[in-house]
């Protein structure tokens, strides 16, 4: 090598052990050329301990096969490609050490895999640039937690943690859309407190939050994952059951009930025991629009109200009033317990 060349290299070399960034350059079997210090300081590996060595047998912790066909099919297709840090968070395990992004415990990087070729005009290394985010990826991650929190507060109903009314109607309007497109089973509840108003004037509106938190802590515990429900308003829930018939919702509903009637709430020393009264309607192609699915739910609810409370009433597709199915079975059972 001449003295220019030399010269040359050793400036190239500065360059490269002063840039922000790592500096790895590999050939095909992944032995290592060029190990910027950069990647000395955050792997703690020296050049000496490095070069000539294979890649995979140096530096530990590495997503090797991952990498290996990232380089494979950077030499394929002779050109650029990249990681980032939202598809990948680290290639190489540095620990962060940015006093800004402190909370990170790991470095978060972009990487840039470039071919090169020799001076034959093939492509024989490959160089690999990472470069430390950290501080980016920690602002962006925040932002997308703040945002997540503003989105949860939006549609949730600060006292109960269901949904709020808005959201949840909206939730309805969707749901009745998709039946209007699948035609599967989905069914509609609405429920509320028996004789609210007696409690808040009795025991003062603080017990009556407690009352309302209580039961919507049940109905988080009895529905599904795939149910929807949500604080309609005052004292009045809804929950949407999707792929649900009517006589499959009633058991749903008869085990709220039950759940509801057998909890009591304590407030200064006195147990305060509440019931619910409920509706239910199935969704048929004779409903037109989410709003009648609502009112004849309501409808239901204000029968189970009207026939004393602390039950359930469906309501069928010609419009006609019955017990839920749960009702049914448990008369049907104590007459042939009686016989």
């Amino acid at each position: 090598m001449s003295d220019i060349s030399l010269a040359d290299f050793h400036l190239t070399m500065q360059v490269l052990d002063h840039l922000d960034a790592g500096i790895v350059i590999l050939d095909k079997n992944y032995n290592i050329y060029a190990w910027n210090t950069f990647m000395q300081s955050y792997s703690g590996i020296s050049t000496e301990q490095i070069m000539g060595k294979s890649l995979f047998d140096v530096v530990p912790h590495l997503p090797e096969k991952w990498l290996k066909n990232k380089i494979a099919s950077t030499f394929k297709l002779r050109m650029r490609s990249f990681s980032a840090w939202e598809d990948r968070p680290w290639v190489f395990k540095f620990t962060n050490f940015s006093p800004i992004s402190g909370s990170s415990d790991y470095m978060f990087q972009n990487m840039t895999l470039t071919p090169l070729k020799s001076l034959t005009g093939e492509y024989t290394h490959i160089c690999l640039t990472v470069t430390d985010v950290t501080d980016i990826a920690k602002s962006k991650n925040h932002l997308r937690e703040s945002n997540a929190q503003l989105t949860h507060l939006s549609i949730t109903d600060r006292l109960t943690q269901l949904y709020n009314r808005g959201h949840w109607e909206n939730c309805l309007s969707d749901e009745f859309d998709r039946y209007q497109q699948l035609h599967q089973p989905m069914t509609l509840v609405m429920f509320d407190i028996d004789h609210f108003k007696k409690v808040n004037d009795t025991y003062g509106h603080v017990a009556g939050d407690a009352v309302i938190k209580n039961i919507a802590s049940i109905v988080r515990s009895a529905k599904r994952q795939s149910d929807i429900a949500g604080r309609y308003g005052g004292e009045e829930f809804g929950v949407i059951l999707p792929g649900t018939t009517a006589d499959m919702t009633s058991y749903f509903t008869e085990r709220l009930r039950k759940k509801v009637e057998k909890s009591s709430i304590e407030v200064d020393g006195t147990a305060i025991n509440v019931t619910i009264s409920l509706g239910i309607c199935e969704l048929h192609s004779g409903i037109t629009n989410y709003e009648s699915w609502l009112e004849q739910t309501d409808s239901a609810l204000y029968e189970s109200k009207k026939n004393g409370r602390n039950q359930t009433t469906v309501i069928t597709e010609e419009g006609n009033f019955s017990p839920s199915v749960s009702i049914r079975s448990n008369v049907k059972q104590l007459v042939r317990n009686i016989c």
